[in-house]
């Protein structure tokens, strides 16, 4: 039965709950984490743990990309962003980082640095140049287009060497209705289908969109909308959103009872939002993700190329950004692999993030991420 609460005469509202309200209960058995797998695979491809980065500028660059490819992770390069539009990517990046540690009065500007750093045109040498520089490194190659650059994009980064296709936009459906097109709105199942790469779609929200794109074809479907770090505004400019753990529970029904129609395909669910440290790593992946998308965690890395500062591709928008531009990492920065396995000082949960999801993993006495998604749950009172 669906939580519906009055919210005034005659209109109702469903609750939900985001995952700072649940937590997991430990079941009657443990295990020794040494014997516990947080590996994850999508098609051919097989991580050891189940991590894809948020696609933005500010976390991935082609250097951070390899480096999270060689710790077990997907590191997802966003095609249209600042490394597909202006070379010397990192001196940009710096000017913006400098313009951040400048201010003293409150907001530099920053998100209208980035509307006119993506005004520049795309070169696709430039973007190929950058796929390049992963795929020679042995990594599987991951990037993003949005869907109204996909068609367009798609056979270039397919050539330049792209094994993951990550379609991403704030909301994506897989219709779109207009009345008047200047140009072809995407078809996502045709799309797809003429893809011989595995496609991640996404971001949604409910199961009737994840049912949806579960139906094009899609690999996997990508819950949220990057909130980590608190960044993200499209609440507050579009009064849209689902919490968190809902919005995943909802996700997995769907990919359960699409499992049962299709007799046997299996499509992942990603958790991009909500996940601001280790215990909320476990807890979406308890409540049914398969892998995690996480942005803002990874801003403490040293390697993190704006050292620190935190957007999402939404921050660029011409006319109506639904990003800001954070600071995230208020303590001192570590290195990749200490971020993600430790070992750490730090008692927040926000370093071994992945340590430490085997931990809770060992301690509820599961030992894979399958199993892991059956663990109880409770609800904050």
């Amino acid at each position: 039965m669906r939580d519906l609460v009055d919210i005034g005469m005659g209109r109702t509202a469903r609750r939900a709950y985001g995952l700072d309200e649940v937590e997991i209960v430990p079941s009657r058995r443990t295990r020794s984490s040494k014997d516990v797998s947080t590996a994850w695979q999508i098609d051919a491809y097989r991580f050891d743990i189940p991590l894809m980065t948020h696609p933005t500028d500010a976390i991935v660059s082609p250097a951070m990309a390899v480096a999270v490819g060689k710790q077990g992770g997907l590191g997802v390069i966003n095609a249209e962003g600042i490394w597909a539009r202006h070379a010397g990517a990192e001196k940009v990046l710096a000017k913006l980082v400098e313009a951040a540690d400048s201010d003293d009065d409150g907001d530099p500007g920053l998100v209208g640095m980035l509307q006119e750093l993506h005004a520049a045109p795309l070169q696709l040498d430039l973007i190929t140049e950058a796929i390049k520089q992963v795929r020679e490194s042995g990594v599987t190659v991951a990037a993003r287009v949005s869907p109204q650059h996909a068609a367009e994009l798609t056979p270039h980064l397919v050539a330049a060497g792209v094994e993951i296709l990550i379609v991403q936009g704030t909301i994506i459906s897989a219709e779109h209705v207009a009345r008047e097109e200047t140009e072809e709105p995407l078809n996502l199942k045709d799309f797809i289908a003429d893809l011989d790469i595995p496609v991640i779609a996404g971001g949604v929200h409910d199961y009737r969109t994840a049912m949806h794109l579960m139906r094009t074809g899609a690999a996997g479907v990508i819950v949220g909308y990057g909130d980590s770090g608190g960044v993200t505004t499209t609440d507050s400019s579009l009064g849209i959103g689902v919490p968190m753990a809902t919005a995943i529970v909802d996700a997995a029904a769907a990919r359960r009872d699409y499992l049962d129609e299709t007799g046997g395909r299996y499509v992942h669910v990603v958790a991009d939002g909500g996940i601001y440290t280790s215990g909320d790593i476990a807890k979406a992946i308890g409540c049914g993700a398969d892998a995690v998308m996480l942005g803002a965690p990874l801003g403490m890395a040293s390697e993190a190329p704006a050292k620190g500062l935190y957007w999402t591709p939404a921050a660029a928008h011409p006319s109506l950004p639904r990003s800001s531009v954070e600071r995230v990492n208020y303590r001192e920065p570590v290195d990749l692999k200490t971020l993600l396995f430790g070992p750490s000082s730090d008692p927040d949960g926000v370093v071994n993030l992945f340590g430490a999801l085997r931990r809770a993993m060992a301690k509820t006495g599961y030992s894979d991420l399958k199993e892991f998604q059956k663990v109880g749950l409770t609800v904050r009172s």
